[in-house]
């Protein structure tokens, strides 16, 4: 992420955060908490892996962690 004081810091999370909160929370209700944390791990883990970001320059999450798989 960004240095202290940047006005990039935390913003990759930032998006994710406001995609999970109106895509996920405001849509549905919860009635317990272990209820919304399961959700919560279903969403993470069929968020689209393949949408470019440029905040890593324009190439998908998973094309990254393959990247790094073969320089490791």
């Amino acid at each position: 992420m960004g240095s202290v004081g940047d006005c990039y810091d935390n913003a990759m999370c930032e998006s994710f955060n406001a995609i999970l909160g109106y895509e996920l929370l405001v849509k549905h209700r919860f009635k317990t908490q272990h209820e919304a944390a399961l959700a919560i791990f279903d969403f993470e883990s069929s968020y689209n892996p393949r949408r470019r970001h440029t905040a890593i320059g324009n190439i998908s999450p998973v094309e990254l962690e393959r990247r790094k798989s073969y320089a490791a």
